[in-house]
């Protein structure tokens, strides 16, 4: 097996994300269901950006916020997603590199522009997100260094990949090349109604190995297996997979397999403000303590206190070191 380069290596639609503080009538006038991710066109982008009030502006998307969240802890961390050769692609490359992530996908010289996430926060810290995936939905298997792939210890996926079918590609190429490395490759559901389009799909990634990790919460949970009932669901994630994470706010997280079920804790927060990011960065967590082999409980820790930092302010990535906050807890040395 060749040496180990990168701790993790996140592979998703790269987007610069729009935020902006609204309220329930902004949604209803829109046609928003509350909580979503809805892919949108070029048109309606412009349309909710043009009805927006002041926003903040910051590069995002999901699988790019875990593995900010990563090099933030203090692991070797890359990422792999399309940007344009345009202004905001060029503020998305600089943002990332900046963050201690390897970043080597060459931007598109042409096509459709650098994705956009247009996401909108209600009082209550809900967010409610309309993407135009622009050039993150060209992210193709040309783009999927194998080189690079079989050099990460752990390759991590959103499930947002597979709403584009040459993603979709780069994705299963992916898996194959870390799997023949002996590498282990982890899935986000991302988003319920995500998992509504292609549970069958989510299934079978899960069921014939294509996926050795799968992070999910408690609404991907249900969706996934199609009942209420929390226990029935988690029941089947163990069967189906070697090792399921799910999330469930306030209440910690449950980590099952085959052989153990572990819970751990929610972290505590003096105030929460915006919800984006938060299962981002609890996947982060979570994936640098399994970079460092820590028991599965301590890994859970890792990604509360993570995600409990991302939901207290704007923006899905961390304000401060995670490295030192981790330090600061007793969680890591």
């Amino acid at each position: 097996m060749a040496d180990v380069k990168y701790d993790v290596l996140g592979i998703g639609n790269a987007l610069f994300d729009v935020l902006v503080r609204t309220d329930e009538a902004f949604l209803a006038k829109h046609g928003m269901t509350k909580g979503s991710m809805s892919l949108i066109d070029e048109a309606r982008a412009a349309a909710i950006y043009q009805d927006m009030g002041p926003a903040t502006e910051v590069s995002g998307g999901s699988a790019a916020n875990t593995i900010v969240g990563i090099a933030s802890l203090g692991a070797r961390a890359a990422y792999v997603g399309k940007v344009k050769d345009d202004q905001i692609g060029g503020l998305y490359v600089h943002d990332i590199r900046a963050a201690g992530v390897a970043f080597n996908t060459p931007a598109a010289k042409d096509g459709a522009a650098t994705g956009c996430s247009y996401i909108l926060v209600t009082p209550d810290g809900e967010r409610t997100m309309n993407t135009y995936l622009g050039a993150a939905q060209d992210l193709s298997p040309a783009d999927i260094d194998p080189a690079e792939i079989a050099s990460a210890g752990i390759v991590y996926l959103e499930g947002y990949l597979w709403d584009p079918k040459d993603a979709k590609d780069a994705f299963l190429k992916a898996a194959k090349i870390a799997h023949d490395a002996k590498r282990k490759v982890a899935l986000t559901l991302s988003d319920s109604f995500c998992v509504d389009r292609y549970r069958d799909e989510f299934r079978s990634l899960m069921r014939n190995g294509t996926v050795d990790i799968v992070f999910a919460n408690e609404s991907e949970l249900h969706s996934l297996y199609m009942t209420s009932d929390f226990d029935t669901a988690l029941k089947q994630l163990r069967n189906d997979v070697n090792l399921g994470v799910v999330t469930r706010s306030e209440k910690g997280c449950m980590v099952v397999s085959s052989e153990d079920a572990v819970a751990a804790p929610a972290a505590p927060i003096a105030r929460l403000v915006d919800t984006t990011g938060a299962g981002d960065l609890f996947a982060a967590g979570f994936l640098f303590g399994l970079a460092r082999n820590l028991a599965y409980k301590q890994c859970g820790e890792l990604g509360a206190l993570a995600a409990a930092e991302v939901i207290q302010h704007i923006g899905a990535r961390p304000q401060v070191s995670l490295k030192e906050l981790a330090q600061q807890r007793g969680l890591t040395a």
